[in-house]
């Protein structure tokens, strides 16, 4: 079976690469650690983790999206609601929280999810993002969980791949 190590990059598309390597870079904090480019288009990698990467691609005429807040129903073609990064303290997201309130950015109070507490806000493209931490001693990896009401047949065959 294929092990996996991490999300490698999630691609994502801006209009504005400065505006946004200001945000993720010098805002948020993330190493800008590799970029090509030709014309028409550049492609600039940020470091999450040791692992883990965001990218950009800036194409002429990309438009910041409307925000839609997170997690809220849609109607028709959709495909991406929000991404999650992972921090490693609580006070890592009050920090955030901060920096991010300072800098004109909205965002939310935090919000317990019961295995993580998570604090909600938006990149300067209307990129959804969402900042976590992992509650002490709850680990859904190790211990996975299931709090729907009404799961699915195949939600309750289980965790691991049949």
């Amino acid at each position: 079976m294929v092990k996996y190590n991490g999300v490698n990059h999630l691609a994502m598309a801006t209009g504005d690469m400065d505006k946004t390597i200001r945000f993720w870079r010098d805002l948020l904090g993330m190493r800008l650690v590799a970029g090509i480019g030709r014309q028409g288009y550049r492609h600039y990698f940020l470091q999450i983790s040791e692992t883990d990467l965001i990218a950009f691609f800036e194409w002429p005429g990309v438009e910041p999206v409307p925000h839609k807040d997170h997690g809220f129903p849609v109607r028709g073609p959709f495909i991406f609601d929000h991404v999650s990064f992972g921090v490693e303290t609580e006070d890592n997201l009050w920090e955030l929280k901060d920096k991010l309130t300072q800098a004109g950015f909205h965002v939310s109070d935090v919000i317990d999810h019961g295995f993580i507490h998570s604090i909600y806000s938006f990149d300067p493209n209307g990129i959804p993002i969402e900042f976590s931490w992992n509650v002490t001693g709850v680990d859904i990896r190790k211990n996975p969980r299931m709090a729907d009401i009404q799961p699915s047949n195949i939600t309750r065959e289980g965790s691991e791949p049949n």
